[in-house]
């Protein structure tokens, strides 16, 4: 399900495409900081696309989607619909040339040593979630784009995609100090079932 493209603002949702990669990164970057722009907080700009965008686009691009300004890329969605098999694929297809590429990089900002911990020794979903909930998605908008129900939107072409392909349910983790974030999976239909320290929503499909 795509939504249509509203005429005086250029803006419409697609399918990711190869040339895409870099417009991730660069989205991925500029919503880094819980939403906000990451930018002075990366010592190598692609550091946060290499864990939370570009594989998903590389590994899993029927569940990518971006949302474009005159076909620019300003925003994604993107999902992994069997998170087990994903981490299995990211050990043996994408960590080991992101390894080799941040290899020789020193921590020198805030939020360098969690994402190469992130790169190194990736963390895993709880087993127990996946039985109801083995897709997990990420979504970010540039800010430009962002309080004008493209977010939404997004959601939506998602999950319609997600059902299409059978899956059961979805989850996805949200920043302990993202309160808009959490406002809006709750007003789209995520329901949260966090426990502890980690704040998580869910939805079955």
């Amino acid at each position: 399900m795509t939504a249509p493209a509203l005429p005086a603002s250029g803006l419409s949702i697609r399918p990711v495409r190869p040339a895409d990669r870099e417009a991730l990164f660069d989205i991925c970057l500029k919503t880094a900081d819980s939403g906000a722009d990451g930018t002075a907080l990366f010592s190598d700009p692609r550091l946060p696309g290499y864990v939370w965008a570009v594989p998903y686009a590389t590994l899993e691009p029927d569940f990518a989607f971006v949302l474009t300004r005159d076909d620019h890329p300003i925003g994604y969605v993107i999902a992994a619909p069997d998170t087990a098999a994903f981490e299995r694929r990211l050990e043996t297809e994408w960590w080991p040339g992101v390894r080799r590429a941040v290899a020789d990089l020193t921590p020198r900002l805030p939020l360098d040593a969690n994402a190469l911990a992130h790169i190194m020794t990736p963390e895993r979903h709880d087993p127990a979630r996946l039985d109801a909930y083995p897709a997990h998605l990420h979504i970010n908008i540039l800010p430009e784009a962002q309080s004008g129900g493209w977010g939404r939107r997004l959601i939506e072409t998602e999950l319609a995609a997600l059902a299409k392909a059978g899956v059961r349910g979805v989850q996805l983790g949200v920043s302990p100090t993202n309160a808009r974030a959490r406002g809006f999976y709750a007003h789209v239909g995520f329901t949260d079932i966090s426990r502890g320290d980690e704040v998580v929503f869910a939805m079955k499909l």
